[in-house]
């Protein structure tokens, strides 16, 4: 992630924006190997943001995604920073979404949780 040039002390480094992207990007590759059709990624509100949206075919089901990297596990998993506040963020702007495209059918809420190597992703269901 963050790269250091030798010598002068500068580092280069990605914004979290950037990071933030370049992790859902590898959940949304793995969600898709999954089995899951990609619908859209970065949905805004003025609640805050979803970030992936996907349909799974099998149970008729939209699903919600956040996605959350960890350097570390030192102070809890990706998917345990998770809060109740982000849930709740995500939830009022899953309504809007709804909303707006007519859904009325099932929806399902999923975290993918990431680490820095890619070594382990956990993927959790139905999580709120």
């Amino acid at each position: 992630m963050i790269q250091y040039k030798k010598g002068d002390g500068t580092r280069n480094s990605m914004n979290k924006r950037e990071i933030g992207f370049k992790y859902e990007n590898v959940a949304k590759e793995y969600l898709i190997l999954q089995g899951l059709k990609f619908i859209e990624s970065n949905f805004y509100t003025r609640f805050g943001e979803i970030d992936l949206i996907f349909f799974e075919k099998k149970s008729q089901t939209l699903v919600f995604v956040e996605v959350k990297y960890r350097k570390n596990d030192f102070f809890g998993s990706a998917i345990e920073m998770v809060t109740e506040e982000k849930q709740n963020k995500i939830l009022a702007s899953s309504q809007i979404y709804l909303l707006k495209k007519n859904w009325d059918k099932n929806v399902r809420y999923d975290i993918i949780g990431l680490n820095r190597g890619f070594d382990k992703i956990e993927w959790l269901k139905n999580a709120f």
